[in-house]
Formats: structure tokens, sequence, C-alpha cells
């Protein structure tokens, strides 16, 4: 990287940094490691390099263990001069905070000491995304590796691994690079001469939810409370059991309620007196060792309380990470935090009959600025709009608790609410299923819940897993194995079950509650170690009641809507009478079959159809229904573009105005009619499970689990590596117009003709056209992202000022993103004939060269009018399955 970045994120008449100046270069290279405590705390690493460091963020400091792979993020470089930075970056510059020199020294590469020779070596090795050194610091000595991660997504193309290696150096134990922290440094003393903690910040919330007081100094937290506080003579509350909430069915607006984020992590109740903290689960459970950091800091609380909280760990996003927090005992995070939203009892004083906007009133007042700890906030009134933020920041959901409300110990009230974005459900489990294929461990959890004192079957999952959770899981399961089953009926499973004791929970997220009680989709998130059994029940939704001052606003909206529908529906049934005699066949067929108590036989295979009638297009009036109508008839079209090839399916349940999300890995939860095939993904460290789209009622079956658009791999799984065919993505701006898109697609289209390349186009059914050029599975994937890279850098050349290769929108304001990165392995794109989750139902739809010209736009093509166009042009894009191209001879005539 040049120093052009480094220069652009800073204003050297605010920071002490040094000014960017590349350094000329001595008998040996140089490195160094800083300890930087800005928006959270982590270690930079930096190699010189070229008269430069490369530089790398490592969150948890290098490591001297093997086993110890630290994940290191790559940054801008840095000049040379920054080798012997320290000192304090001011607030509001970037990276504000405090530097320290961890450690340096000298570096070269491995087996070549010589520094000219040698430093070509490491660039080569840079260049490929293995670098191999040997440090020679004061602390960190010996052979190391920076290891680059493969990565589908582009916005994480910086993530490497440093790595120790085995040898005179490396050591088997346990290593943190916070033991080795300098106690008398300078950092240290002028930070606590400026009362500036050099503890890392705990990140805030995507909503803004969380308190920003200055820090506080510990010492004056103990010696003086930044509050006075009347003292009581009430008696502290001990095993305090904690207050629980409902689920409801709805967001609502309502100026007697507030409304909170609600963290995915474990709830926890703080006692702390005279400075001794015991922290414990709703069920009593200690998490006082647990949790040191959260104790060490409670610890200086400066009063006697009693809280009530969620431990979390928190994402770089602000959101929390319920997994993060699984995996805390062996791979501790920085960002652990305890989110305090309640307070019941106050040096003397129980607040529990006062109304909850007092109490948080009071414990914003009283709360200090210490690590690991943060005042949870609320918003009053907007429920509606907090619970919409909240999705768009892909939280867990929102709390609604009525802000007058006392706090009842253990109870569970209309009082607190809970509405939740993402559906997800504790669950015992009650047996496991052999592995398959590649897998190992197992293959699936038998999961149940307690329904009127009975345990009743509520699906499996094999979803969600790494092979170190497969076998950590194992483990605990197998002291638990008995030859019954703990149901009391007979449970039906594709394999051979191994039944266990009914005695461990989990958590387990998935899209919906099918009509016989199963849970649709369930994938693993952890286990519950806070949750008794004997609490797990099906949580089912109940219909919110909507408070009195919203209500006529809430029946108008629902009239409005019903009114709307209706006309859509009308005209629909109107346009369906003009179809042609084929498509009102087809179209009876399905209507006959769908009639059979919501299932229907395709191909030999039952289906069960749900919810046909569900709007999936608001605006249009179009349904689930009219969706799976579709996929009838475009069955012939589509399925060559699907066939052999892994789906990633992108799920709208609740329509295109509902949430959505990917689902690669669709774990064990397959019918045994459809054809799966497992893949090792280098990212995730495990096997995913990939459905194949291979016959009607395997796409009917992915269009029934609301897969509006179906996305398939460029390559078949005969041949995985290599691509039947790349694409050439054209991306507009939200200020680019679709006559610039099609000049930019005609301009590729001329670079091709020159290359003597044959080219397909379609639209994207958004605001975009895709050309695709055959390969014929003759290169792989990095041949075919390389070749699709040098034709849209000869677009660029040609349209400088309309296109760009930059893919971050904000970077080019009104400028066309010619993407090529779409031709990496994994990556996928909306198929031929596919339905896309826009308004209008469009269709992403081949195209004659001849129609790509001025005045044609996407929005023509609908599920509605796509077929007659069928009728008279039939399959527009089969040759891109055809032979494919000469790499090499078009390169020539490229002249590249």
């Amino acid at each position: 990287m040049a120093l052009e970045t480094y220069k652009e994120k800073r204003n050297f008449k605010h920071t002490p940094e040094p000014v960017a100046k590349k350094n000329a270069a001595g008998t040996e290279l140089k490195f160094v490691i800083q300890r930087h405590a800005a928006s959270h705390l982590h270690y930079d690493f930096r190699l010189e390099m070229e008269g430069v460091l490369k530089s790398w963020a490592v969150p948890k400091g290098p490591s001297l263990n093997p086993s110890d792979k630290r994940l290191a993020m790559m940054v801008e470089d840095h000049p040379f001069a920054y080798r012997t930075f320290h000192g304090v970056i001011p607030e509001g510059n970037y990276g504000a905070g405090i530097v320290e020199i961890w450690d340096e020294g000298t570096y070269h590469a491995i087996g070549n000491e010589d520094r000219k020779t040698g430093e070509k070596e490491l660039l080569a090795d840079l260049k490929k995304g293995n670098l191999k050194f040997v440090l020679h610091g004061k602390k960190l000595k010996g052979e190391f590796a920076l290891v680059k991660i493969k990565n589908n997504n582009s916005s994480k193309d910086n993530a490497w691994l440093l790595i120790k290696h085995k040898d005179a150096y490396a050591t088997e134990d346990a290593y943190s690079s916070e033991d080795y922290v300098p106690a008398n440094s300078k950092i240290v003393k002028k930070t606590a001469a400026s009362k500036k903690p050099a503890t890392p910040v705990s990140k805030k919330s995507a909503i803004k939810m969380v308190d920003d007081k200055p820090a506080t100094d510990k010492k004056k937290v103990q010696s003086a409370p930044a509050q006075k506080i009347k003292q009581g003579k009430d008696p502290m509350p001990h095993e305090v059991k904690p207050m629980l909430a409902k689920l409801k069915d709805a967001p609502f607006d309502s100026p007697e309620w507030i409304f909170e984020i609600k963290w995915d992590g474990y709830r926890a109740i703080a006692e702390i007196d005279q400075g001794k903290v015991e922290l414990y689960s709703r069920n009593l459970i200690s998490f006082t060792k647990k949790y040191k950091p959260i104790v060490e800091s409670l610890q200086s609380f400066g009063h006697n309380v009693v809280l009530d909280g969620e431990v979390i760990v928190l994402n770089a996003d602000g959101t929390s990470s319920f997994q993060m927090l699984q995996q805390y005992d062996e791979t501790p995070s920085p960002d652990l935090c305890y989110c305090v939203f309640d307070i019941l009892f106050l040096d003397g004083r129980d607040l529990r009959d006062l109304p909850l906007l007092e109490r948080k009133a009071i414990l914003k007042k009283v709360i200090p600025d210490l690590p690991n700890l943060k005042y949870s906030d609320h918003v009053e009134k907007e429920g509606i709009r907090f619970f919409e933020l909240a999705k768009k920041n892909k939280l867990e959901g929102i709390m609604a608790k009525r802000a007058d409300s006392i706090y009842r110990l253990g109870s569970r009230s209309d009082q607190w609410i809970k509405l939740k974005i993402v559906k997800s459900q504790e669950a015992i489990i009650c047996g496991f299923t052999a592995p398959r294929n590649s897998r190992k461990d197992f293959g699936a959890l038998i999961l149940g819940a307690y329904e009127n004192g009975r345990l009743v079957y509520i699906g499996h999952t094999g979803g969600g897993f790494t092979m170190a959770l497969l076998a950590s899981t194992l483990k605990l399961m197998k002291p638990l194995i008995q030859k019954e089953s703990p149901f009391d009926v007979k449970i039906k499973t594709n394999e051979k079950v191994t039944w266990i004791k009914p005695k461990l929970v989990c958590a387990i997220a998935f899209s919906e509650w099918t009509s016989d009680g199963h849970m649709r989709q369930p994938i693993f998130q952890g286990m519950r170690i806070d949750k008794k059994v004997s609490e797990v029940t099906r949580e089912l939704p109940t219909v919110i009641n909507v408070p009195q001052d919203n209500a006529m606003e809430v029946t108008r909206n629902i009239k409005q809507t019903a009114a709307k529908t209706s006309t859509k529906k009308t005209a629909h049934k109107k346009a369906a009478s003009k179809k042609t005699t084929t498509n009102k066949k087809t179209t009876d067929v399905a209507a006959a079959e769908n009639s059979k108590a919501g299932e229907f036989k395709i191909d030999g295979q039952v289906l069960k159809i749900s919810n046909r009638s569900k709007v999936y297009w608001p605006e249009d009036g179009y349904t689930k229904g009219d969706l799976i109508d579709y996929y009838m008839q475009a069955a012939d079209y589509i399925l060559p573009y699907l066939k052999d090839r892994p789906e990633s399916l992108n799920r709208h349940p609740n329509g295109i105005d509902g949430s959505s999300f990917f689902q690669k890995d669709m774990g064990d939860t397959l019918p045994d009619w459809i054809e799966a095939k497992e893949i090792f993904s280098e990212s995730n460290s495990k096997d995913i499970n990939y459905v194949l789209c291979q016959n009607k009622a395997t796409l009917i079956y992915m269009a029934n689990l609301g897969c509006i658009e179906i996305n398939p791999w460029n390559s078949r799984v005969k041949k995985i590596e290599y691509p039947d065919f790349i694409v050439i993505d054209l991306d507009p701006s939200d200020n680019n117009t679709f006559d610039e898109v099609i000049e930019t697609a005609l301009v590729v289209k001329k670079i091709l003709d020159k290359g003597g390349i044959d080219a397909y186009c379609k639209t994207s059914g958004a605001t975009g056209l895709h050309i695709y050029i055959p390969l014929g599975a003759k290169y792989t994937y990095e041949q075919g992202k390389n070749f699709a890279h040098i034709i849209a850098q000869l677009t660029n050349n040609e349209l400088p000022e309309l296109t760009s290769l930059v893919r971050n929108p904000k970077e080019r304001k009104k400028q066309i993103y010619v993407d090529y990165l779409q031709n990496r392995g994994g990556q996928t794109l909306a198929a031929p004939y596919s339905v896309r989750p826009k308004p209008g139902a469009t269709v992403s739809t081949p195209l004659e060269w001849k129609e790509v010209k001025k005045g044609l736009h996407p929005s023509t093509f609908t599920i509605k009018t796509i077929f007659k166009r069928l009728e008279k042009k039939g399959d527009l894009f089969k040759g891109v399955l055809g032979k494919g191209i000469d790499m090499e001879k078009c390169l020539k005539k490229l002249g590249a």
C-alpha cells in the first residue's frame, strides 16, 4: 500500500505522528510491535519493506504458542519513522488513543539473512499471501508466518493469521501479550497523570444506545462516588430471580412504554457489597470466576448495589455475538461487556417499587465509566421506528417495558415484552444421529421442549456447527447416552438416533414454526448454561394488545392496506383472464394440485406448500402462491442453469419488505429426496452442506422456503474449481441512469468483439446488467477472475468518468461499478429467469444485443410478462453453457 492512504487519514497539525516519508535502506530490516489503546485495545505489527512499514492490527496480540492462530488485519502502510513513535494521539484524530512500543528488533526471511535478496523474497511471499520470517526482538524470537485468509467477501480481503512456528523459542503454555506489558512505561505514567486510562474502550451500539459519559478514574470511583446518594436501612436482596418478559408478535408506539435493545447474551444479576462482587445467572449459576474482567470492574463501582443486565461480547459493529460469548473460555475477548439496564438496590435503599423510568434515571447517574461495563439506554414512545432500526442493524430484537412498571422478582408479565427480529428458541437436546459423508462426531441434534409438563419433539438441527463445536458438543452428550427415547411417543427421523438423558439446553435460531409444531430450518447457536431444563417451553408469540392511544391509527392502516391489496388482487384477476391457453393450463394444474390440503405432487414427490396467500410484494399484491406458480412455469428454462450447482438460498419468508437472510449450510435438514453436496469452506473452517437444485420439485421446495431469488455457483460439483462462465456485473450508483448502464454495456460489447469473445447479456432484475462470457469449465476461478479484471480495466479506460473499479458506493458518487470480483469461487448472482425481491416482481431476463439500447428498462420483465416473451424468443442464454472461449487467443487479440 502507498503512503497516500496514511496521509489521507491524518492531519499532521493535530497529531504527533510522523509525516509520510519513505526510508533509505539500512543493513538490516527492522520490525516493531506497538500496543495501541484506541477505540479498542490491539497490537500493531509492523515489518519494514520497500522503505515503509507493512502493517497489521492484531486484536489479541502476538503469541509464542504455535497453536495460537492470531487474527491480523492488514492496514495501510506506515512511514518507517513510525517505528519509534509512542505517545498520545489526541481525540478527534484517526486512531485516537495511546500508543506504546511493546517489542522491536530486526528480522529477515527464513533461510536468507541478506537484506537485498531477502527483501525481494519477502515481497514475493507477501504478494502470494504466505509470508515467513525470523524475528530477533526482545520478547519475540524465532520463526513466524503471516498467512492470508482466503475469503469470498471482498470487504474482508485484508484478513491474515499470525502464527508462531515450532522452534526453540516456541512454548506450549498459554500466552497472553498483556502479561508482558511494561508496568513502568512512560505511557502508563502519563496516563495516570492525565487520568486517561490506557484500557480498551468498549464498542458502542450501532444505534447509539449506550451512554457516552467521560471516563472516570478508578481510584476516584472508590474513594468518592460521583453522586451523593441518601443512605437507607433496607436489607440488600440476595439470590435475586430477575423479572422476565413475555414474547409478543409486533412492535408498537406508545408514550407509556420505553424500548431497549434485546442483547444476545446471558442475563446476569450483580450484587456489590463493600466492593465484594457476586455475579450470577437467572438460575443462580455463578459467573464470578468465569467473567473476571467484569467482576474486577464492578469492584470499583463505588456503591452497594444490586444490578440487572446482560453479559455479552460486542462485535465491531456494536451488536452482540452469542457465539463469541460461547467461545469466551477458549478465546477470551477484550470486548466482553456487562450491559446494565436496571437497578434494584442502592446504598440501603430498595428501589424495586419505584417506576422503571425513575430506576433507570438513578442507574444512569451512579454507574461509573469502567472497562467492560456499560449503561444500556432506551428510547421512549417510538417502538416501531426503534424496531426497524434494530432490524436494519441486524440485532436480535428489542425489549418493550412499561415506563411505570415496578420490579417483580421472578415474574413474567405483560409489563415487559420481548419483540424478536430473529426467531430463537431454547431447546433440550434429546439425542443425536450418526455423521454422514465427511462430517465427524455426529450428524444432527434431536430437540425437544416441554409443553404442559410433557416433553415434545420440536425438530432437529445439524446446521451452525464448526468442527470444534461438533467435538465439544459430543463430549457433553456422551456421558448422558441411554437406550430409551425420552419422548413418550415414537419420533420419526431419517437416521438412527442415539438417545441421551434430557439434561442439556441449547439455543436455536429458526425461520418459523410449522403447523405440526416443529422449527423450520433450525440452526444451532450454542449451549445455554444459564437455563434449567424444566424452564424450556415452546415460545409462541401472542397477539399484542395495542396501546389505546395507538389503536385507531393501527386500525386505519390495516383498513387502508386491506383495501389496497383487494384492489391489486382484482386487477390481477383481470390480467389473469388474458393469459395464453398454455399459461392458463399450467396455472390451472398448479392450482388443482395445491388445493389438496396444501400439498402438491411433482416429480413423484409430495410437497407441503404453506401460506400461498401470504403477500410477498405488498405494493403489487403478488403472493407466495404467485411466486410458486411462476417457478412451476419457468422451471424448464431456469433448471439448466441450476443443475449440479451449489445454491446459496436468499430467503425472504415475509416478502420483500420483511427481513431476509442467506443460507448456505442446510445441515441435515433437507428431505432425503433432495440432493446436496458438502464443500469445505476455508473461511468457516468446516464443511458446508449445499443444496443442489436438480429438478422442479427442489425448485418449488426452495420457493416454498421463501427463496424469491435463486443464486447458483458459476461451477458445477464435478468440476467445482472450474466455472462454466464468468460475469461482468454492471452495478450503478444511486445517481446513475439505466441509459448510462446501457452505454457501459455497449462499450464492454465493443471490447469483447475486438477480442473475438462470445458474450450474453441479461438484466439483473434490479438496476444493472450482467454480461456472461462462456468458459466451458476449462479455466480456474482465479484465471477467470483475472480475465474479467482485464475486461473491466479496458472498460474503465474507455469510460474513466462514468465507470469505476471501486466497490464502495460512497467512493464512486456517480459512477458505475464494473464488478469482476463476482468471479471468485463461491460467489453467486441471480440466475437467468430468477425472480428478484424488487417492486414489480421483476425477472432477471436474457436479452438480444440489439435490445440493449436506450429506452430499455428492467421493469419491463416481470413474472406476469415474461412468458409471452419466452414463447416468442425462447431461451436466449443457451450459448453460456457452450464450448467456451480460448482465453489465450482472446488476450492476444485484445493486446493484453
